[in-house]
């Protein structure tokens, strides 16, 4: 995995400029301006020429935009506004279900880097095919909260068979792990972390966040804990001019695939 990938991804809605401004220096990744469910409908017109401002000039941290749905009337005039201006750093494509999706905005749009974004039980079992749709794609993620109501889940366990999936069909079809959706309360740091660590383990990398209070949560959560970084280095040192498979004192197993866990370790380390 390319140390380049976003960790922490900002959203923020689209007719708030005074509110972008303050996500610009936030400190995340990548800034996303909502055009979607953050926007009523009678202020898309304004959001999109809002956006269009912001992208007049390169800002100072990469910026994408969540359009709205390809089947919402919006979506035409948000790609015409927006997909040539040179700022903009992706597209990011709400309520995928199919390929054809990503192959039309690929089409209407072909400069910016795509992101689909899966919410609906039907975008779940056309993950692979969504993620191996077109070169433009560069990667996908889970849309919780619209993916839990059609589901009927209540149980956040619920989900996990869907999260894995779109993990999987992720990594199968050549893109980076995706991020974990949003967590909704930004007052619950904690429940927050949790819901973190059990990402990680399920195969995600960093996440989307609502607040910049979240930021420094999920940054601690995806980046290396001195442990792992002392047993990545470990690693490396045992494997330090030696060829094949082998044992360390301690007991664990080295061959190619923990070296190459091992670098992918150290090089998330430096990024902190």
């Amino acid at each position: 995995m390319p140390a380049v990938v976003p960790l922490t991804w900002l959203y923020v809605p689209g007719d708030r400029p005074e509110v972008v401004a303050k996500a610009l220096a936030a400190g995340a990744d990548v800034v996303v301006v909502d055009l979607e469910d953050a926007v009523a409908p009678d202020r898309k017109e304004y959001a999109r020429a809002a956006t269009a401002d912001l992208l007049a000039e390169p800002p100072p941290v990469p910026v994408h935009v969540r359009v709205n749905a390809p089947d919402d009337p919006q979506y035409a005039a948000d790609l015409r506004v927006l997909a040539a201006l040179p700022a903009l750093g992706g597209l990011r494509l709400p309520k995928v279900s199919s390929p054809a999706q990503v192959r039309r905005t690929a089409a209407a749009a072909p400069r910016p880097p795509l992101y689909a974004l899966l919410e609906s039980a039907l975008a779940v079992e056309h993950a692979y095919a969504v993620a191996a749709a077109h070169p433009a794609l560069r990667g996908i993620a889970l849309g919780e909260a619209d993916l839990r109501a059609d589901l009927g889940v209540r149980d956040d366990a619920g989900l996990d068979w869907a999260r894995s999936r779109v993990v999987v069909a992720a990594r199968a079809a050549g893109l980076a792990p995706p991020p974990q959706s949003v967590h909704p309360d930004v007052r619950d740091l904690a429940g927050l972390a949790a819901s973190c660590a059990h990402g990680r383990a399920l195969g995600f990398f960093g996440r989307a966040a609502v607040h910049p209070r979240q930021l420094p949560v999920i940054e601690a959560a995806y980046l290396p804990t001195a442990q792992e970084i002392e047993r990545a280095e470990s690693v490396l040192e045992a494997a330090a001019g030696r060829a094949g498979a082998q044992a360390l004192p301690d007991g664990r197993f080295v061959d190619r695939a923990v070296v190459a866990g091992a670098r992918r370790t150290l090089a998330l380390a430096r990024r902190a």
